[in-house]
């Protein structure tokens, strides 16, 4: 550590410090620490850090090509995964940025906030129904709009031209220059160029066009999986945000990613709304609204939001989680018939299993949750992992491997 201790007292005139990067790389591999790029990164991590600071402070950063694939839970999409030295300067860049963002995101944006997330919307949409159907009584209506290949669809010099006007009003240290640049360089990066494939070739041919950045229009598109995508996403629909709630006069309003939800008393009043939002996403932003996922119901109906099923009574997981957990429960099951699991194998069962166990115990799946652990994992687990009493997490059983 002997070159960190030198470089501490010599980075006053430099747009980043050294100990940033450092915080933000600790930041940076949580969870992530036994992933092959993480652990590639370390083997000369303070060589790496400091490396990685001087190209930031002499201007000289490029990005590395980054690793393509595809999922496909809980629906196919293709994700682009930064090299993580990228991943770290998109960390340090939400440094800087996410306290200004904070105070500029309308409340009910829940997307890749702190504090916030899919639990948080669904909750609040279940207020916003009883809330304007006075816990059931009145009769209101509920609008549910989603945008066509959003995340394909961002105008990058739109972003960037909203973006460079925001931080210049809004952000005021000496390194505000330095962080302009920076997010040009980010959202310009074109991850498609020189990158890793790590799915079949194959695996795109049923993929809709507008959902992969091969696809897309010149300028146009963020890649799924970069940090700070997900941001720049919130940050691209909030002057949308603004226009609901302050023009149009919606209190009852929620997004999440590209999802609305806007709860209102008047049906007529929704029908009217609906071509005024196509106009302001077309002109503003380039964006359109998706013809086959705009739905106009009564309340009551309840609407299907992030994963659940949300009445004005009550919340329901979407059976599709149900089925897609059960799915991997026997698809575990066959891995331990064929073969005694690895502690490897163990820990990421252990991990699919508590993903979804996380999920549903936010909701009444008491019964659920039992019948699928008790009844649904096979024997070949059970000798490895045990439950907790509510059944709400399975964890590795003492000595076992």
């Amino acid at each position: 550590m002997d070159n960190f201790n030198c470089l501490k007292n010599e980075h006053n005139d430099f747009p980043v410090t050294i100990e940033d990067v450092f915080e933000t790389y600790y930041e940076c591999r949580k969870h992530k620490r036994n992933k092959s790029g993480a652990l590639k990164f370390e083997v000369n991590l303070e060589e790496n850090l400091i490396q990685l600071w001087n190209d930031l402070c002499s201007g000289n950063y490029k990005p590395k090509p980054s690793v393509v694939f595809i999922v496909e839970e809980p629906v196919k999409r293709e994700i682009f995964a930064a090299d993580f030295r990228d991943r770290i300067v998109h960390h340090l860049v939400l440094k800087y940025l996410n306290p200004i963002f904070e105070q500029y995101f309308i409340y009910d944006s829940y997307s890749c906030r702190e504090g916030k997330g899919t639990h948080f919307g669904i909750r609040r949409v279940s207020d916003f129904m009883k809330c304007c159907s006075l816990n059931n009584t009145r009769k209101c209506w509920i609008l549910k709009t989603d945008i066509r290949g959003y995340f394909m669809s961002i105008n990058r010099n739109i972003l960037f031209s909203k973006f460079e006007s925001f931080i210049k009003s809004n952000y005021f240290k000496p390194n505000r220059d330095f962080i302009i640049n920076l997010c040009r360089i980010i959202i310009f990066n074109n991850p498609t160029k020189n990158c890793i494939f790590h799915s079949s070739k194959n695996k795109w041919n049923d993929l809709p066009k507008d959902k992969s950045l091969f696809f897309a229009a010149e300028n146009c598109g963020l890649p799924i999986g970069n940090f700070t995508s997900q941001v720049f996403a919130n940050f691209y629909l909030t002057e949308f945000d603004k226009f609901i709630k302050n023009i149009c006069g919606i209190k009852f309003y929620g997004r999440y990613v590209d999802d609305c939800v806007i709860v209102h008393k008047s049906k007529s009043f929704l029908l009217k709304l609906v071509p005024v939002l196509r106009y302001y996403l077309k002109s503003q932003l380039g964006l359109k609204l998706h013809p086959k996922k705009i739905s106009l119901q009564p309340v009551f109906n309840g609407v299907r939001f992030l994963g659940c099923f949300v009445k004005p009574s009550h919340i329901v997981v979407n059976k599709r989680i149900i089925r897609n957990f059960k799915r991997s429960v026997a698809l575990h099951n066959y891995l331990a018939m064929l073969h005694k699991p690895d502690v490897f194998e163990i820990q990421h069962f252990i991990s699919s299993v508590n993903s979804y166990l996380g999920i549903m115990r936010h909701y009444k799946t008491y019964r659920i949750r039992s019948h699928i652990l008790k009844q649904d994992i096979s024997s070949d687990w059970k000798k490895h992992i045990c439950f907790s009493s509510d059944f709400n997490k399975i964890q590795l059983k003492r000595g076992a491997q």
